[in-house]
């Protein structure tokens, strides 16, 4: 069975990898790897694939940034071509990126079967670019793999037919757990003269927050008083700190020396980082998931979240940009430290396995 497995964006990279390597155990499968290219950079791509030990993709389409639209229609192009002449018996695409949409139309209109891992999460916000991405890549795909419970609900409610979806887990997990003892020999917290449990960590990139001056300002107004609390460490995404400059916000944050801005790290300096902090600032879908496993408090700098359990069963607690929202839940998070989550059904790092059966057991 040949499956043409898509990635194009850093989260893509996590949750691709269990599945490859699951494939690659079984004679039954043909796994070949389709980098659409939409995270380019070294920093956004490489060392992913080098520290998750993912094979060199067998394509790679180049198609860097560029508006919504653009992106996603030189990936079907490009797509397109590339499984016209090489034909697979599905293709499987992961998560909510522009990727992910792009391949499943293209595999749809080509009457290739189509496979959606993450699929159902629903923050039921269509502001939000990804939100999109997920509504209409589960509508046209065959085999719907979920993480959570409330997937289900979501797609019952949307109509889809129960036979086409699979309660399987969640391969961010599968990732994060495979790869937890080999972060713990990580040195980042040498490097950026850290304490364990004594600093937060922050991420933020979503347009909603970084791309206009006033809901920035508010989140760096939390910020310049969670810094005199403890140490942040920002690996700032490279729009987020253009914007930074742009709106004369990046002097105010690392004001003091107490917030360091470090370029983007790669997969294993980042789970050591996110594991052995007190606290967690994001605006990010997966860290939601990797904390609430980690047990590490997560100030979630969002108005909803299509991870619904994160905020049910583990760490996580929304508070948008309102400052004073955000100065509340990470007080509350500096006392209260590590917590004891209950960890998700099924999320028991064999996700990856559970998808390869299913498949199996259909195409055979």
């Amino acid at each position: 069975m040949k499956v043409a497995n898509v990635v194009g964006a850093r989260p893509n990279f996590m949750k691709i990898a269990p599945i490859l390597q699951a494939m690659r155990q079984d004679s039954f499968f043909t796994p070949i790897l389709i980098h659409t290219g939409q995270h380019y950079d070294a920093a956004m791509s490489d060392v992913f694939f080098r520290e998750l030990e993912l094979p060199i993709p067998d394509v790679n389409l180049s198609v860097g940034s560029g508006s919504h639209g653009k992106q996603t229609g030189e990936v079907m192009v490009r797509f397109e071509e590339v499984i016209s002449a090489d034909r697979p018996d599905l293709v499987l695409v992961v998560g909510d990126v522009n990727s992910t949409l792009a391949a499943a139309l293209v595999a749809a209109k080509m009457h290739i079967k189509v496979a959606h891992v993450e699929a159902g999460l629903r923050s039921f916000d269509r502001s939000m670019p990804e939100e999109i991405n997920r509504i209409l890549t589960d509508a046209i795909s065959d085999f719907l793999f979920v993480t959570e419970r409330s997937a289900e609900h979501n797609l019952a409610a949307e109509g889809v037919k129960a036979e086409k979806v699979f309660f399987v887990g969640n391969v961010m997990i599968d990732a994060l757990m495979a790869n937890r003892k080999r972060a713990a020999a990580s040195d980042v917290l040498k490097r950026f003269r850290l304490e364990e449990n004594a600093y937060a960590v922050l991420t933020l990139h979503r347009p909603s927050n970084v791309d206009a001056a006033e809901p920035l300002e508010r989140i760096v107004a939390a910020l310049e008083v969670i810094r005199d609390k403890a140490p942040i460490v920002f690996p700032a995404h490279p729009r987020t700190l253009k914007n930074l400059q742009r709106f004369g916000l990046l002097e105010r944050l690392e004001r003091g020396g107490k917030v360091r801005v470090v370029e983007p790290l790669g997969y294993v300096d980042f789970l050591r980082l996110t594991d052995a902090s007190r606290m967690v600032i994001t605006d990010s879908g997966g860290l939601q998931e990797e904390t609430t496993m980690l047990g590490v408090p997560c100030v979630t700098l969002r108005e909803n979240t299509e991870r619904p359990v994160t905020v049910e069963q583990g760490t996580s607690t929304l508070v948008g940009n309102d400052t004073a929202k955000i100065l509340a839940a990470a007080e509350n998070g500096l006392a209260s430290g590590r917590m004891t989550a209950r960890i998700p059904e099924l999320w028991d790092g064999q996700a990856a396995e559970r998808i390869a059966a299913v498949l199996k057991k259909h195409f055979s």
